[in-house]
């Protein structure tokens, strides 16, 4: 997915978009920023511009196209017995690029994509090139034997015990393995932005 220059795309959306912008340095630029884009324009945005901007930083921060997001939002107000807000979130947290990043095989989404789609990562067993691909509990999700070594995950050990995994999550370090023991929920897997805001933007 084409985001356009990253640091600028991080400005205008917030820092939580890309890992790699998450810096004190990158904090001050973008509040310096925003206060002289605030001076410069005055005014207030309107209800539809900040649920637009919200939908471009959900979507952004997952990394997923226009077309995909849709998908999402349709899924999630079709769902029945399910809160639309809490079936969108689930949606977008279960994908396995997002699980990959979740239990520290890559520092960023981005880089969590390129390992499924490199062929690096297995679910219950079976070799996956599908970055979007659903998951649910019960899911495992593993490293392939031939991966095991590759540069992408060297030093894994020492990263996975430095970052904590998400309660609805477990892994195992000596087999390399992981998988979904619960539901993700806003609680255990921080909304990546306002997705009542979101569902406002589709269904005006």
């Amino acid at each position: 997915m084409k985001t356009g220059p990253r640091y600028k795309v991080a400005k205008r959306l917030g820092a939580s978009v890309f890992e790699k912008a998450q810096t004190q340095k990158f904090a001050l630029s973008a509040d310096r920023s925003a206060k002289n884009k605030k001076r410069s324009r005055g005014g207030r945005q309107s209800e539809y511009g900040k649920q637009m901007l919200e939908k471009q930083k959900v979507r952004v921060t997952y990394g997923v196209t226009e077309r995909q997001f849709r998908n999402y939002v349709r899924k999630a107000l079709a769902a029945r017995g399910e809160r639309p807000i809490d079936q969108l979130h689930e949606l977008l947290e279960t994908r396995l690029d997002n699980v990959a990043w979740r239990l520290g095989l890559a520092s960023t989404r981005r880089g969590a994509r390129q390992m499924v789609a490199h062929g690096h990562l297995m679910i219950n067993a079976k070799k996956t090139r599908v970055p979007s691909q659903q998951l649910y509990v019960g899911d495992r999700i593993s490293i392939r034997d031939g991966s095991k070594n590759h540069g992408m995950l060297a030093g894994f050990a020492e990263r996975f015990a430095e970052r904590p995994v998400p309660s609805w999550l477990a892994w195992n370090p000596k087999a390399m393995e992981g998988s979904i023991i619960e539901r993700p929920t806003a609680t255990s897997a921080d909304p990546a932005g306002d997705l009542g805001s979101v569902l406002s933007f589709y269904t005006r």
